[in-house]
């Protein structure tokens, strides 16, 4: 098969790993950077021209669209669905991932757990807000914000009032949650491919860090998830329309608490932490449904 890699960086871990899966399995693979494509959309044959070079007969594309590039990278993704190639990641579900809110409100609407959520448009009355989820502390995040980066614990009320009004007056989109305690600064992130949980870890914040990215200094092992975890992330992929995906969840009192579903979710932490071969798990999904 010829199998694209939408990607900006070649030597991302991630990216080495997808190339590595496909030559194994005797596929040819290219890296292709989205915002290096002119797609040509015409009614018999929309087209994508690369470096000067026309595409064809590309059976599949696994989208590596970092956030900062999701409306270009997603009309890229759309012109390979147009052009009959398969995707691991479907268009309308990457902008459906990439939209936190949209996001939490079809979670919500199948029914699965989710630290309880707040959004207004500038609202100046920031201490009803904090009270909606039951007062401080609280968790303050930027919609667009990934990786850890633009999200706040805010731990009394003064200082959430404060992150809240500082947000409102730059005009910045923001979300207010429930602080989890019980969590105590750590997060599952379940690998699902294909409707299966093919690998899972548990991160774990750095000591006085309550976000257990691994971008921030967090660590990583692996875990066994309840049936409850499994069903709820399983559930989640599949509301999102997604055929690959990272979830995120929190621990809690009251069952698994959704935090994020993840479209692009990178390999480097769970293939270390699982010792699993994630990429070839995505490869073969691939086979599958060509």
């Amino acid at each position: 098969m010829n199998i694209k890699i939408l990607s900006r960086n070649a030597n991302l871990y991630s990216t080495q790993r997808l190339i590595e899966a496909c030559k194994k399995r005797k596929h040819d693979v290219e890296v292709i950077d989205p915002l290096k494509c002119d797609l040509i959309i015409e009614k018999r044959k929309p087209t994508i021209v690369y470096k000067g070079r026309v595409l064809e007969h590309v059976d599949a594309v696994i989208p590596r669209v970092g956030a900062s590039i999701t409306f270009y990278g997603t009309a890229v993704v759309r012109q390979f669905e147009m052009m009959g190639a398969f995707t691991t990641t479907e268009s309308q579900a990457l902008v459906r991932s990439r939209d936190k809110l949209r996001s939490l409100q079809l979670l919500t609407k199948a029914r699965l757990g989710m630290p309880k959520t707040v959004f207004s448009n500038y609202s100046k009355d920031v201490s009803q807000i904090i009270s909606h989820v039951g007062g401080a502390p609280v968790i303050i995040k930027v919609l667009e914000g990934t990786q850890g980066l633009g999200v706040v614990l805010a731990e009394t009320e003064k200082a959430a009032e404060s992150v809240l009004e500082a947000f409102n007056g730059l005009q910045a989109r923001v979300i207010v949650q429930e602080f989890i305690k019980e969590a105590k600064g750590a997060d599952i992130r379940a690998f699902v491919v294909d409707g299966q949980v093919v690998g899972a870890m548990k991160r774990q914040g750095k000591e006085g860090e309550f976000r257990s990215n691994l971008h921030r200094g967090g660590s990583a092992s692996i875990i066994e998830l309840t049936d409850e975890e499994e069903i709820a992330a399983i559930k989640a992929v599949k509301v999102m329309g997604l055929g690959v995906a990272g979830v995120d969840m929190l621990q809690s009192e009251r069952g698994p608490l959704i935090l994020e579903v993840n479209s692009s979710p990178g390999l480097e932490g769970i293939e270390t932490a699982t010792g699993k071969d994630i990429a070839k798990s995505i490869v073969r999904y691939i086979e599958k449904n060509i």
